[in-house]
C-alpha cells in the first residue's frame, strides 16, 4: 500500500514537472530553439544514468548504461532537424525508465541478463510519466517547430 501511494505521488509530480516545463518552453524559448531545448534535455535525463551507476557502486552495469546514454544522445540530436526522433527518443526512454523501475522492484530479467543500474525509489515512475507527457507535447508541436525552421530559411529535410 505505502508503495502504491509513493508510485502516485510520483506520477502526479512528473505530470506536474512536465506541465511547468512545456508552459516555460512554450511561453519564453522561441520556437525555433525549442526542439534544441527538448534535445539537449534528452541527453541530460539520459545522463542520470551514470550518476546512478556512479552512486550505487553499480560497476557491472556502465557498460549497459553508457550504451543506452548514447542511443539516447543520438536519438536527441537527430531530433533536432526531425522532432519525430525527439517523440521517439523520449517514448523510449520512458519505457526505459519503468523497465528500471520493473527490475528493481520484481527482479524480473528485463534486460536480457544485462545487469542495470539501481535507481531511487519511484524515479522510474516520475521520470516515465515527465517523458510520456513531453512525448505528446512533442507531437502536438513539431509542425509549429518545422514552420519555424522553413520560415527562418535554414533547409529542413524534415518538412
Amino acid at each position: 500500500m505505502a508503495l502504491a501511494i509513493i508510485m502516485i505521488l510520483y506520477v502526479s509530480v512528473g505530470v506536474l514537472a512536465a506541465v511547468g516545463s512545456m508552459y516555460l518552453s512554450y511561453r519564453f524559448v522561441p520556437v525555433r530553439f525549442e526542439a534544441a531545448l527538448y534535445g539537449v534535455f534528452l541527453i541530460f535525463i539520459a545522463a542520470f544514468y551514470i550518476a546512478f551507476t556512479s552512486y550505487f557502486g553499480d560497476e557491472s552495469a556502465w557498460r549497459l548504461e553508457t550504451t543506452a546514454i548514447a542511443a539516447f544522445a543520438i536519438l536527441a540530436c537527430l531530433g533536432i532537424k526531425f522532432p519525430i526522433l525527439l517523440v521517439a527518443g523520449y517514448a523510449l526512454h520512458g519505457a526505459w525508465d519503468l523497465l528500471h523501475e520493473v527490475h528493481q522492484h520484481s527482479g524480473a530479467d528485463v534486460f536480457g541478463g544485462r545487469q542495470s543500474t539501481q535507481v531511487p525509489l519511484a524515479y522510474g515512475a516520475f521520470c516515465a510519466t515527465f517523458d510520456l507527457a513531453v512525448a505528446t507535447y512533442i507531437v502536438y508541436r513539431r509542425n509549429d517547430w518545422l514552420a519555424a525552421w522553413a520560415s527562418s530559411g535554414t533547409k529542413n529535410i524534415a518538412a
